[in-house]
């Protein structure tokens, strides 16, 4: 017995020790593997891993371990939980060691590496990397983890496509891959896991169709899918009920309609469609009683809004930006949407009064109704205490009595304001100062704002962004304005400010940009304007400022990048050297002023210059040879100088350069050919009579003796004016003659005139962007003074259409948008330029943005065709120009006897005559276009004094130039100048019209040998003798109107624009066969 009972007891404590040694060995494997991992990882002193070591012999006590709890021992590591605490590194492949591991949470730390090493883990039930710098492909073996629970990997940078069998596993609960770079489209598997409750694959590359599954699984509750390439239709719910809360799709390319079944999501609290290209109407979604985020902005939706998305009283997100939607907003809005937070309804044609029961929305934060065409007095916003945010720009809203404004000072938190671009009248009144103090940016720009800005406006101390620009504003420039310390924007352009600008605003160091364009400001740009050294935008063009421009200040406001501009007022004396300081600055512009001497070799320093403009002053000598490190300039403009020398080769070199203007200076030698050069509508040289040319130019001499045998052709005294018939009848005259000795020719005309109108649709800067892929410099087609015309497709056009984008920044730009906007608003032919559509509204930058869309004109224009060689058609016979005289007639016929009032286009030329693809010539480009006022007895009385003259040199009437006031009268005289050039192939500017020669004078004395004075190009097509000449003309003569006289002192031509189209009308018609 007692044998027995040792036997026992030996037998029980070898078991204890064999059990004890197994445990200790294991309890070593796994301290190893654990040591092998803090071996390949690290962390800052004090973290997790300093508990790792082997002077505590319990790793199960190490920071971050959990151990099982199961007894009798061994106890084995289950988890490793350390979110953010610094660790970096790679996961090592020992980690597979811990055969018991079934969670890994390792988050916001800074690993490296592949998922190699944890994808070998067998028993991974969780695993959490998300917020690392993993890199690599996710392995396959990740995906056939059948015990796999939770994935979360979000926030890395992985790549490649996700494994083909994740979600094979029926464990599998929640899986997150945002903000990756995936590719690829999403596994079958994966939209079809049957425990799948989670998925988020937002912000990476996939592409192809939503799986139909995904949206018809009966576990699923969670889909993010947002920011990816996903294209085709969004599925339809087809399995109910369904379980589904969030669904997030923005940012893809889904076509089609928005399914009508997801209006039966009844678990759904948010939908965010956002930025696809979704199209039809809004479903009804009445039975969406949870949802609380909604958000359709950035497709093409149409329609008026379905009810129900103005029922939804649980609602605290509603954005539907930017579409097609049109309507009113419901009176009761503001009781329906109690709960509304957020609603954003820009860019729409929404139209109709702002209800008043918006102002119940009492837990409104941000208010989004810009850019649509409501109408009606602002309501009041007082009862939103919480409000943060209110656009409203780019409507017609008024102002009333300025309620709206002093309601707001109970607006606690309000940061931002927009009201700009309405119909907001009258005084500014005082309570702009009473705005809470947590307002940074107030923008009532673009309305018809009176009066004087409050000196209380100085208390607004929290402002950064105070846009007042294109207003009526009078009175000096508050010198309390230098107390917003926080001010980082200040626009008071285009208003009626007088006095000097205050030396307060120096107090701005804060300030990076500073309009005070086209005002009425004189004085000294003042010294303490240097201060601001913050600066990146200046521009003070336009006003009356004197004085010198000081080198010493744009030392100090070296950060200046974006843009100075100081034309057009008087400043005196030579361009400062330390100008060359600014390397960074992007445009310079100091043209029309008073500055005298050289311009100096500094500037060369300026490497980032793309705009340079000098022009309109009284400089002198030669272009420093240091501009040539200018090479990334896109505009230079030395014109109306004093400049001389020779015109520098290495402008033909820059590459980006798109339009040189040296004209009228005293420039002489040889024009380069290279570049540039070698594009006549991208550089001007008139007005140099020393300039040669070695390419043969009507209106250039040739650098060889050709020179001498033009003086001798000029020997012959000419008349300094004729009577008023002989002139327009030689015009007329003259052309009946040459159709008599020249070939007939066909000529079909399509005498339909469209008086269809496009409706003009609201365009938003992003689609004009768009259209001319970001104003890429490879789409522009002209540029002009006022504005650069871009060729672009908008979405809305499926074909090319011309985008005039006008350069505020210019004096008188603006008027010249208006000028075309009201010329264009009520006239339709077949001869004038289509325009499609206009926008208004802001760039980015909170900087006005103005552009115009027209048809595009594919084939060229008048000067084009008459100057230079155009291929494609090839030289004009004389039955085409006839056809183009008589289409330029029909248009201002139209323009001045069929609109009301009639229209006086101004700067009729050749460039402004252009070809649409049937080459119908057409008239474009009414930016100094005015209206007249006709009374009842027929007589025109003109609405404009001319205070200097009005068109193009060369085209422009003698009498316009004496301060006579605008009538069709002066279009009818650039008209026969036109017709002229079209018979001759002379410019009116050509260099051999000096000394008083003008090109109707040079036509008038060479009558009697007609062909002396013709285009060469006409020659060919005669087929009668010269000896013919004189008699056929005075044949034709007498059927020129006896009316059709000059007037005045130089002559206007006062025949009607009526006569001229019917007699041309018969002349074309006699060229047909």
């Amino acid at each position: 017995m007692v044998c027995a009972a040792i036997h026992i007891a030996v037998v029980a404590m070898l078991v204890s020790l064999t059990a004890l040694a197994i445990a200790d060995e294991s309890d070593n494997n796994q301290r190893e593997a654990l040591l092998c991992i803090k071996s390949h990882l690290s962390s800052p002193e004090g973290g997790a891993l300093t508990t790792w070591n082997n002077t505590s012999l319990d790793m199960c006590t190490w920071r971050g371990v959990t151990c099982s709890s199961e007894l009798p021992k061994p106890r084995l590591v289950v988890a490793l939980d350390m979110e953010a605490q610094g660790l970096s590194g790679e996961i090592p492949p020992c980690i597979s060691n811990l055969s018991s591991l079934t969670r890994i949470h390792l988050p916001n730390n800074g690993l490296s590496g592949g998922l190699a090493s944890a994808a070998d883990v067998a028993g991974l039930r969780y695993l959490n990397l998300s917020f690392n710098a993993i890199g690599g492909a996710i392995p396959k073996r990740l995906g056939t983890l059948r015990n796999l629970s939770s994935l979360d990997l979000t926030n890395n940078n992985i790549h490649g496509e996700i494994p083909p069998l994740l979600g094979s596993s029926s464990a599998l609960e929640s899986v997150g891959l945002a903000d990756n770079y995936l590719t690829g489209g999403i596994p079958l598997f994966l939209a079809n896991a049957s425990s799948l409750r989670y998925l988020s694959l937002k912000n990476n590359s996939l592409y192809g169709s939503i799986p139909a599954a995904l949206f018809n699984s009966s576990t699923i509750r969670e889909i993010y899918l947002g920011e990816n390439n996903l294209s085709g239709a969004i599925p339809p719910v087809t399995i109910f009920p369904s379980q589904i809360t969030n669904l997030d799709l923005t940012t893809n390319s889904l076509t089609g309609g928005i399914p009508p079944s997801l209006g039966n999501l009844s678990s759904l609290t948010a939908l965010l469609a956002a930025e696809n290209q979704l199209q039809g109407s809004i479903p009804d979604f009445s039975k969406l009683s949870a949802l609380r985020y909604l958000d359709l902005s950035y497709n093409n939706l149409s329609g008026t809004v379905n009810p129900s998305v103005y029922n939804m009283s649980s609602i605290t997100f509603l954005g539907l930006a930017n579409n097609n939607l049109e309507g009113i907003m419901p009176p009761g809005i503001g009781n329906t949407l109690p709960n509304i937070q957020v609603l954003i309804m820009s860019d729409n044609h929404f139209h109709g009064e702002i209800p008043k029961s918006l102002a119940n929305a009492s837990n409104m934060q941000f208010l989004y109704l810009a850019n649509n065409s409501l109408r009606g007095v602002i309501p009041s916003f007082g009862l939103m205490t919480d409000l943060r945010v209110v656009m409203l720009y780019s409507n017609q809203l008024e102002a009333g009595d300025w309620a709206f404004l002093s309601s707001l000072k109970n607006c606690s938190n309000l940061q931002k304001l927009h009201f700009g671009e309405n119909n907001l009248r009258g005084d500014m009144p005082s309570s702009v100062a009473e705005l809470p103090k947590t307002l940074t940016s107030l923008a009532l720009p673009s309305n018809y704002i009176s009066g004087t800005i409050p000196l209380e406006i100085g208390n607004l101390s929290s402002i950064s962004l105070l846009y007042l620009g294109n207003n009526l504003l009078t009175g000096s420039i508050p010198h309390t304005l230098g107390q917003l310390n926080n001010l980082v924007v200040l626009s008071l352009s285009q208003n009626i400010f007088s006095g000097e600008i205050p030396q307060s605003i120096g107090n701005l160091n804060r300030l990076t940009e500073l309009y005070l364009a086209e005002n009425q400001l004189t004085g000294r740009i003042p010294a303490t304007l240097s201060r601001c050294q913050q600066l990146l935008a200046l521009n003070l063009s336009c006003n009356a400022l004197t004085g010198s421009i000081s080198g010493d200040m744009f030392i100090k406001l070296n950060q200046l990048s974006w843009l100075l501009d100081l034309s057009h007022n008087q400043f005196i004396n030579s361009i400062p050297l330390e100008l060359g300081s600014l390397i960074n600055l992007a445009s310079l512009n100091i043209s029309h002023n008073k500055l005298t001497g050289r311009i100096p070799s500094t500037l060369g320093s300026c490497v980032r210059l793309e705009s340079l403009r000098v022009g309109g002053n009284f400089l002198e000598g030669s272009i420093p040879q240091s501009l040539a490190n200018l090479r990334g300039t896109k505009v230079l403009d030395f014109s109306q100088n004093n400049l001389s020398g020779a015109i520098p080769d290495f402008f033909g070199t820059f590459t980006s350069l798109q339009y040189l203007n040296m004209s009228y200076n005293n420039f002489e030698g040889p024009i380069p050919v290279d570049g540039i050069f070698a594009d006549r509508n991208k550089v001007f040289v008139q007005g140099n009579p020393h300039l040669c040319t070695n390419v043969p130019m009507d209106e250039l001499t040739v650098c060889s003796a050709s020179a001498s045998k033009r003086k001798n052709k000029l020997i012959i005294p000419m008349l300094a004016a004729f009577s008023s018939i002989i002139l327009l009848s030689s015009i007329l005259g003259l052309y009946f003659l040459i159709v008599n000795v020249f070939l007939k020719r066909k000529w079909k005309s399509n005498e339909h005139m469209d008086h269809t109108y496009m409706e003009l649709k609201t365009l938003t800067y992003s689609d004009v962007s768009k259209a001319t892929n970001n104003f890429s410099a490879a789409n522009i087609v002209g540029s002009g003074h006022f504005g650069t015309v871009y060729r672009g497709i908008l979405h809305t056009e499926d074909t090319m259409v011309a985008v005039k984008v006008f350069k505020l920044d210019q004096c008188g730009a603006l008027d010249s948008f208006m000028a075309e906007c009201k010329a264009l608003k009520n006239i339709r032919h077949r001869n004038l330029v289509k325009v499609i559509t206009a926008c208004s509204t802001y760039d980015p930058m909170g900087s006005e943005f103005k552009a115009l869309v027209f048809e595009y004109m594919a084939n060229g224009s008048l000067e084009s065709r008459l100057h230079t060689k155009f291929d494609r058609c090839g030289d004009l016979s004389l039955g085409e120009r006839i056809s183009i005289a008589f289409d330029i007639a029909s248009a201002l016929e139209y323009l001045h006897n069929q609109c009301i009032p009639p229209v006086v286009h101004c700067d009729l030329k050749p460039s402004n005559v252009l070809f649409n693809n049937d080459d119908v010539a057409c008239v474009c480009d009414f930016g100094l276009a005015r209206s007249i006022r006709v009374y009842s007895s027929g007589t025109q009385s003109i609405s404009t004094s001319m205070a200097g003259p009005r068109g193009s040199i060369g085209y422009i009437a003698p009498e316009y130039g004496m301060g006579s006031q605008i009538s069709t009268e002066g279009d009818v005289y650039s008209y026969g100048i036109i017709l002229l050039e079209m018979l001759t192939g002379r410019h009116p500017t050509n260099e051999i019209f000096t000394d008083g020669l003008t090109l109707r004078m040079y036509v008038n004395a060479s009558l009697s040998q007609i062909k002396d004075i013709l285009d060469p190009r006409l020659i060919p097509e005669m087929t009668e003798q010269p000896s013919n000449h004189t008699l056929q003309l005075h044949e034709h003569k007498k059927t020129v109107p006896s009316r059709c006289k000059l007037g005045g002192v130089e002559g206007i031509l006062t025949c009607t624009i009526r006569e001229i189209a019917s007699k041309l009308g018969g002349l074309r018609l006699s060229m047909l066969t």
